[in-house]
C-alpha cells in the first residue's frame, strides 16, 4: 500500500506541476495580452492584424524601394492610417497551387488565415461543409458600408455559391460586370488588301481567307493566317484568345461550357443545336489553313504570341489585350492594330460573350472576430474605384500615379522618379484584382462623348492609349452582348462524380471535329452520350439548385433591400 501511495503522490505532483505551468502560461497570456483594439476616429488603437490568403497573378508580387509581400507602401498605409496590419500567411501562384494550399490548410496542416479569397466553387462548397468558415449574414447587415451595399444590391446572384440553408458564408469579391471582348485586327493588312472590317460571318470568312492566301505582309510567302485563338482548355475562354463568337453566331446565347436560362429552365450550351454548324465552319477553316495548325495545344498566351509576331491577323479578347499585343506595331514596320465590335450571328442578331460578375468570393475563418475592420479596409480600397478620398487618383503617389508640375500623370516614365511600369499597388491588398465600378467601360464611353476628365477614374481612363480607349468604348456600347453564367453554384452531386469526364469528352470531340479527325456527325454522337452518361441527371440537379436559389431572398437575409 505504501508503494502504491508513493506512486499516486508522485503522479499527483507531476499533474499539479503541469497544472501550475499551464496556469502560469494561461495567466501570463491573459495578463500580458494585447489590449483590445478600439476603433476611434477611423483608426484602431492599438493596431490589429488581419491575416489573408492570396493568389498572385502575373502583375502582382512586383515591388520597388526594397518592399516585399508584407512590407510595402500599402501595408504601411493600412497600419498608419487605419491601425490595420495586413499579413499574407498563405500564398499561391497559379490557381492549382493556391487551391492546393487552401485544401491543406483546411485539413489542419496549417492555420487558415482570417480572410480567404476563394475562386473555385467546389472549394467554396467544401469550406462551408467543413465548418471552418464564418457565417456572416449579420456581419454584412451590421458592418457593410452603404456605398458597398449599393454595389451588392446590383448583383444578388453573386451570393448564390455561398448561401446554405438561409445563411450566408461569404460574399463576392468586388462584384462588377466586366468588360466585353472586341476583335483586334491588323488594320494595315485590311488596307493593303482593300478590305473592310467584317461585321458578318461571311465577311469574317472573306477577311481571314485573304489574310491567309493574299500575302498581307508582302513578303512573297504564304506564312500568315487569319484567326488565332486558344483551343487547349475550352472553346469559351471568356477573356482572351477566344473563339466563342463563332459558336454564338450559330447558337445565340447558348455558349459552350455555360448554362443559360431558356424559358425558365437552365440548359447547357455545349449540347445546344447550332454547335454542329459552328464546328463544321471551324473545321472548314482549319482545313484551308485559316486557323493556327497547333490550336489544340495553344494556351491563351501562345495565341497572343502568334499575333504579336505578325503571323495572325485577328485575335479576340478584352480591350486591355491591346497592351499585350501592341509590340507588333514596334516589331513590324507599318503594322497597325485597330479594335472592332464582334460580328453578327447568322440570323442577323448580335453574337454573345461570357460575362463575369466577380472574380471569386471572400470567405472568413470561423474564429475571425474583426469583420468591422475588414469592411473598413475594404471600403477604403473602393476609394480608387469611386475617385474619392485619399485614393482619388490611385493608391500611392510615385507608384501607380504621380503629380508632376501640378499635373496628375499615369505615365510611369514621366514620374518624378521614372518607372518602367506602374506598380499594381491595389494588387497588394486582399486579392488578385482591385475593385472597380466602371463596368464594361463607362468612363471610356463618357470620355468619347465629351465628358470632361475631372475625376480620378476619368483621368486615368483618359491617360490610356487611343486604341485601348476605343476598345473599351466599343465594349460599353455592346454591353448587351454580355451573358453571365446562370449556374454559379457548387458542383451538384452528379457533377462531382462525372463532370470532368463529360467536359473532357466534349473538349476532345470538338477538337477532333475541327482537326478533321472525326466526321461532323460525331457531334450528334457526343450529344447523345452526354445525356446518357449523366448529363440529364446534372441538368436536373442544376435546375433544382437554380429553383431553390431563385426562391431565396438573399438581400432580405442581410437587410440589403
Amino acid at each position: 500500500m505504501r508503494k502504491r501511495s508513493n506512486v499516486w503522490k508522485m503522479l499527483s505532483t507531476i499533474m499539479l506541476s503541469a497544472l501550475v505551468v499551464a496556469g502560469c502560461s494561461s495567466g501570463e497570456s491573459n495578463n500580458v495580452a494585447t489590449p483590445e483594439s478600439v476603433l476611434k476616429d477611423g483608426k484602431y488603437d492599438p493596431p490589429l492584424t488581419m491575416t489573408i490568403a492570396k493568389q498572385q497573378d502575373e502583375n502582382s508580387g512586383k515591388y520597388i524601394n526594397g518592399e516585399s509581400l508584407n512590407d510595402n507602401v500599402l501595408t504601411r498605409w493600412g497600419e498608419e492610417k487605419l491601425g490595420i496590419k495586413i499579413e499574407t500567411t498563405l500564398l499561391g501562384g497559379d490557381a492549382s497551387q493556391y487551391n492546393t494550399k487552401l485544401r491543406l490548410a483546411l485539413t489542419g496542416s496549417e492555420k487558415l488565415p482570417d480572410v480567404l479569397p476563394v475562386y473555385d466553387t467546389m472549394l467554396i462548397n467544401d469550406l462551408i461543409e467543413s465548418g471552418q468558415v464564418k457565417e456572416i449574414t449579420e456581419d454584412i447587415a451590421t458592418y457593410m458600408p452603404d456605398r458597398i451595399k449599393e454595389i451588392y444590391k446590383q448583383y444578388p446572384s453573386t451570393f448564390n455559391p455561398v448561401v446554405r440553408d438561409g445563411k450566408v458564408y461569404g460574399m463576392a469579391i468586388a462584384p462588377n460586370l466586366t468588360e466585353g471582348e472586341v476583335m483586334l485586327i491588323r488594320q494595315d493588312w485590311l488596307d493593303k488588301l482593300q478590305l473592310k472590317a467584317p461585321t458578318t460571318l461571311e465577311e469574317f470568312e472573306q477577311v481571314i481567307a485573304a489574310f491567309t492566301n493574299d500575302d498581307p505582309d508582302g513578303n512573297g510567302k504564304q506564312d500568315t493566317y487569319g484567326f488565332t485563338f486558344s483551343g487547349k482548355d475550352s472553346y469559351n475562354t471568356g477573356w482572351v484568345s477566344d473563339p466563342v463568337m463563332i459558336f454564338s453566331a450559330y447558337t445565340g446565347k447558348h455558349l459552350p461550357r455555360q448554362w443559360v436560362n431558356d424559358n425558365g429552365k437552365l440548359t447547357y450550351g455545349s449540347v445546344a443545336p447550332g454547335n454542329k454548324e459552328a464546328l463544321g465552319k471551324l473545321r472548314d477553316w482549319y482545313a484551308k489553313g485559316y486557323l493556327n495548325k497547333e490550336l489544340a495545344t495553344q494556351g491563351a498566351w501562345d495565341a497572343l504570341s502568334d499575333f504579336t509576331e505578325g503571323k495572325a491577323g485577328i485575335i479576340i479578347g478584352r480591350p486591355w489585350l491591346y497592351g499585350s499585343v501592341k509590340d507588333v506595331e514596334k516589331n513590324i514596320e507599318g503594322a497597325k492594330v485597330v479594335p472592332y465590335p464582334t460580328i453578327q450571328g447568322v440570323n442577323g442578331d448580335r453574337t454573345y460573350q461570357t460575362a463575369q460578375l466577380n472574380d471569386g468570393v471572400f470567405m472568413f475563418n470561423k474564429d475571425f472576430q474583426n469583420m468591422e475592420a475588414f469592411f473598413l479596409y475594404y471600403d477604403k480600397m473602393y476609394d480608387a474605384a469611386f475617385g474619392t478620398g485619399e485614393f482619388k487618383y490611385g493608391y500611392a503617389q510615385g507608384y501607380d500615379y504621380d503629380i508632376v508640375n501640378e499635373e496628375v500623370t499615369f505615365d510611369p516614365q514621366q514620374f518624378n522618379t521614372p518607372l518602367e511600369a506602374v506598380q499594381g499597388v491595389g494588387k497588394m491588398a486582399f486579392t488578385k484584382n482591385t475593385p472597380s465600378v466602371d463596368g464594361p467601360g463607362q468612363s471610356y464611353y463618357d470620355l468619347a462623348n465629351g465628358v470632361e476628365a475631372d475625376t480620378g477614374v476619368l483621368l486615368q481612363s483618359d491617360s490610356r492609349d487611343q486604341t485601348t480607349k476605343d476598345g473599351y468604348r466599343i465594349s460599353y456600347e455592346n454591353r448587351d452582348s454580355l451573358v453571365p453564367n446562370d449556374f454559379n453554384g457548387p458542383p451538384t452531386p452528379t457533377m462531382q462524380n462525372i463532370w470532368e469526364q463529360l467536359t473532357t469528352m466534349e473538349q476532345e470531340i470538338f477538337t477532333k471535329i475541327i482537326y478533321g479527325n472525326e466526321p461532323l456527325e460525331a457531334f450528334d454522337t457526343f450529344v447523345k452520350q452526354w445525356h446518357e452518361k449523366g448529363g440529364d441527371e446534372v441538368t436536373e440537379e442544376v435546375n433544382d439548385w437554380y429553383n431553390q436559389a431563385s426562391k431565396t431572398d438573399v438581400m432580405a437575409l442581410m437587410n440589403l433591400k
